[in-house]
C-alpha cells in the first residue's frame, strides 16, 4: 500500500470531513509525514481519541510517517474548540505525568520501527522555553485580529466569553505546525473537524513565513445513531486505561453498539477491508440476534487496546455469564474477570466447608434474608455453579471450588456473584 492511496482509504470509510486543496497532489508525488496533537489534560485516552489514533495508523500503513505531538505546552494553555468554558489549568508535573501514560498507549496503534517509524513529539519541549517578544515576532505580526475571530473556536465563545490566553491558542498551535515543518519536513496535520481552523492557521502561518505549502485533514465529530456524543456512556468516558474502564466493560461498550451504527464504527475503527466489513454486515443481516458484527467489532478492539489474551478471557467471561459455556471448563483468568465485574462475597478459607448455601447468598447479595434464599432455592431459582440448588439445607465444601478459589452463585439466568476465598 502507498501513500497515494491514503485519501481513497480514508474517504471509503467515511473519515475525511474537510481537507485544504492540493492534498491529493501532494500525496500522488509520494510519501510525507504527518502529525496528531493530543491534549494531556488525563492520564488515558479514550475511545473518543480513537479516531484520531486510526488517521495516524492509516497514514502509516499507507506509506507516510506519523508524529504525535502530546501537548505538553498547549496544555497549559487550553484549546478553546468546541468548549464552552475555559479548560482547568494543570500543574506542570500532571502533564508531564500524563504524558508519559498516552505515549505508552498510543505505542499499541503505531508501529515505532522500520523506516516510516512513528515518532513522538511534547511541544513542551519548544514551547515552554519561548519567549513572549520571540512568540510576537515570529507568529503574532502574520495573523490579523479579524483572521483569529473568524475562526469557529472563537465565534463561539464571544457570547460566553474567552480568556485572551484561549484566544492565542491557535497561533500556540500554529507554531506547532511550523516548528515540525522546519524541523522535520511534516506537512500534514489531521484533526476532528473542530480542529479546523487551528490547522488552516499553521498552513497559514508555514505559507506566510517558508512560502511553502503544508496540508489539513480533519475527520468528522462521531455521534451515535441516537444522537448521543461516540464514547460516553451513563457512567462517563470509555477509557484505554483498565484500572479506569475494565476490559470486560470496554468490551461490552462495543458489543453494545446499535445496529445502526456498527458499519460506522467497523469502517472507523478497524484495519477491516471494506470488503471484510460488507460480509460481516450480510451475515449479521441473515441472522441479526447472534449480533456477529458487534461480536467481531468488540473482540478487535479490546484485543488491540488490551491484547489477544486479556481479550479470549474477556470473550469467554461474556459468554460465560449468558450461558454459552460450561462453567468448570472455564479457566482462571476467566473467573478472575468475572471477580473485577460481579458482586463479590470473600470468605476466609477456613469458613467455606459447611458454609451454608443460604447464608452464600446473602453475603453475595442475591438474596435479602435467608428466608428469601429459602423460597428462591424451594422454587429452583438458584444456582452454584451453574447447577440448579435442590434443597435449601445445601452448603458447600472443596467440591464447589473452581481454580481452587471461586464458587459461583446464580439467581435466575441474568444475576450472578461470587465467592472469592482469602487465605
Amino acid at each position: 500500500m502507498t501513500t497515494s492511496t491514503l485519501l481513497t482509504e480514508l474517504a471509503a470509510r467515511g473519515l475525511i470531513h474537510d481537507r485544504t486543496p492540493g492534498l491529493e497532489d501532494r500525496l500522488a508525488q509520494g510519501p510525507l509525514t504527518g502529525y496528531v496533537g493530543f491534549d494531556p489534560t488525563a492520564d488515558s485516552l479514550h475511545v473518543g481519541h480513537l479516531l484520531a489514533v486510526m488517521s495516524l495508523a492509516w497514514l502509516q500503513r499507507c506509506g507516510g510517517t506519523p508524529i504525535i505531538v502530546v501537548g505538553g505546552g498547549t496544555g497549559m494553555v487550553g484549546d478553546p474548540s468546541g468548549k464552552r468554558t475555559e479548560r482547568p489549568v494543570l500543574s506542570v508535573q500532571e502533564i508531564d505525568r500524563n504524558v508519559a501514560a498516552i505515549r505508552g498507549q498510543l505505542e499499541r496503534f503505531v508501529s515505532f520501527e522500520g523506516t516510516n517509524a512513528a515518532r513522538v513529539r511534547n511541544n513542551a519541549d519548544w514551547l515552554r522555553p519561548l519567549g513572549l517578544m520571540e512568540f510576537l515576532r515570529d507568529v503574532g505580526k502574520h495573523f490579523t485580529v479579524n483572521y483569529m475571530l473568524a475562526k469557529d473556536s472563537v465565534k463561539g465563545r464571544m457570547e460566553a466569553g474567552i480568556s485572551y490566553t484561549e484566544f492565542t491558542y491557535m497561533l500556540v498551535q500554529a507554531l506547532d505546525f511550523w516548528h515540525l515543518w522546519k524541523t522535520e519536513r511534516c506537512e500534514l496535520q489531521m484533526g476532528g473537524s473542530d480542529q479546523w481552523g487551528n490547522i488552516t492557521a499553521g498552513t497559514e502561518l508555514i505559507s506566510r513565513k517558508e512560502g511553502a505549502s503544508a496540508h489539513g485533514l480533519t475527520f468528522p465529530l462521531l455521534t451515535t445513531a441516537s444522537g448521543v456524543k461516540f464514547g460516553k456512556t451513563e457512567s462517563g468516558a470509555v477509557w484505554l486505561d483498565p484500572a479506569k474502564t475494565s476490559p470486560y466493560k470496554f468490551f461490552q461498550f462495543w458489543l453494545n453498539t446499535d445496529d445502526r451504527d456498527v458499519e460506522r464504527l467497523l469502517k472507523f475503527f478497524t484495519f477491516f477491508s471494506i470488503e471484510e466489513v460488507a460480509a460481516l454486515l450480510a451475515e449479521q443481516a441473515r441472522d441479526p440476534g447472534k449480533r456477529p458484527a458487534q461480536r467481531r467489532l468488540a473482540t478487535e478492539m479490546t484485543s488491540r487496546v488490551h491484547g489477544a489474551d486479556v481479550a479470549r478471557s474477556v470473550v469467554e467471561a461474556s459468554r460465560l455469564l449468558f450461558g454459552g459455556t460450561d462453567l468448570r471448563a472455564a479457566g482462571r483468568d476467566v473467573l478472575g474477570v468475572l471477580a473485577q465485574e460481579l458482586p463479590v462475597a470473600r470468605v476466609p478459607r477456613a469458613e467455606l466447608e459447611g458454609l451454608s448455601v443460604l447464608d452464600a447468598l446473602v453475603r453475595c447479595g442475591l438474596a435479602s434474608s435467608k428466608g428469601d434464599a429459602r423460597r428462591g432455592i424451594q422454587g429452583k431459582g438458584f444456582l452454584v455453579n451453574g447447577e440448579t440448588v435442590a434443597a435449601p439445607e445445601r452448603t458447600l465444601g472443596a467440591a464447589d471450588v473452581l481454580h481452587g478459589a471461586y464458587v459461583m452463585l446464580q439467581k435466575g439466568k441474568r444475576n450472578h456473584a461470587l465467592i472469592v476465598l482469602e487465605g
